[in-house]
């Protein structure tokens, strides 16, 4: 626990005490004064409850402001400091592009491409980090998107490591209002299990209909006894399997949020996954 967490505990405890302090020498006092019966019960309840809540509205908010004060500058810094870093990357790779045109020599081309490849990394990781800080401070802003176009590329992104495994995807234009990135880890994540999960020249089978995204994966079907907690940060089914158990978490978190009704379902032949998208659809 860092000393910033510590002292706020210690502080928020010290404030809690005191407000149950005053509000314990007031009741006794109101009691002392009126008496205790049926009929001041309620009066007496009713005072002791705004006296609680007016001592904690004054005595917090020297507590909590400097809090709040830190939360912001920190947030400015890594804004300032995100933005920074995107002009000189963005700098490299628009120089880079223009340095490819001439060069002709295969060893400098090779050079070159690396480097590109490396800014293209830190390009995505400052995209990422920009996604992260706006979804902790709700500013995430929603944009109309095609489904399609979500769904192909996460199937390019698995392209190289899918192996024997099928992609049947049979989406068309579906029109999706939502915050495109959070969408797009949703799907990279969903399809990436399909294909974790699957056997030896397996297939994964997208489709959409009645306002439902389904995915299907053949092998084996997930244990029912796990259901109920498939979502749980860090669950695994199968503990030798790569990874952190972290993937369903998200996809939960982000369904949740975003009022998309998810579904797991045990197939004979492999594992159906729903997402009711009735409330992103334009």
């Amino acid at each position: 626990m860092n000393n910033k967490r510590k002292n706020f505990l210690i502080s928020n405890s010290i404030l809690i005490a005191f407000i149950v302090i005053m509000v314990l020498v007031a009741n006794y006092y109101l009691v002392s004064t009126f008496g205790f019966n049926q009929e001041t019960f309620i009066a007496i309840t009713l005072v002791l409850i705004i006296l609680a809540v007016v001592l904690n509205f004054f005595l917090s908010k020297p507590l909590y402001e400097p809090l709040f004060r830190s939360d912001e500058n920190l947030q400015k810094t890594i804004k300032e400091t995100l933005h920074e870093l995107n002009i000189p990357a963005s700098t490299i790779q628009a120089n880079s592009q223009m340095l490819e045109k001439n060069i002709k020599d295969e060893k400098n081309k090779k050079r070159l491409n690396r480097i590109k490849l490396a800014t293209n990394e830190l390009l995505n990781l400052y995209n990422q980090m920009e996604y992260e800080i706006k979804k902790e401070i709700d500013k995430i802003d929603k944009q109309e998107f095609l489904l399609d176009e979500i769904i192909e590329n996460s199937i390019d992104k698995f392209e190289d490591i899918k192996g024997d495994v099928s992609i049947q995807n049979s989406i068309e234009n579906i029109v999706i209002n939502s915050d495109k990135n959070g969408f797009q880890k949703v799907i990279d994540n969903l399809l990436s299990n399909a294909i974790k999960y699957n056997i030896e020249n397996g297939v994964v089978k997208i489709d959409f209909s009645n306002n439902t995204l389904t995915i299907f994966n053949t092998g084996k079907k997930i244990d029912t006894k796990n259901l109920f907690i498939v979502f749980e940060q860090y669950f695994q089914e199968d503990p030798k399997n790569s990874g952190f158990g972290l993937g369903l978490n998200i996809v939960k978190e982000f369904c949740d949020k975003n009022l998309i009704e998810i579904k797991i379902e045990p197939n004979e032949n492999g594992t159906l996954i729903k997402l009711n998208l009735l409330k992103l659809i334009s």
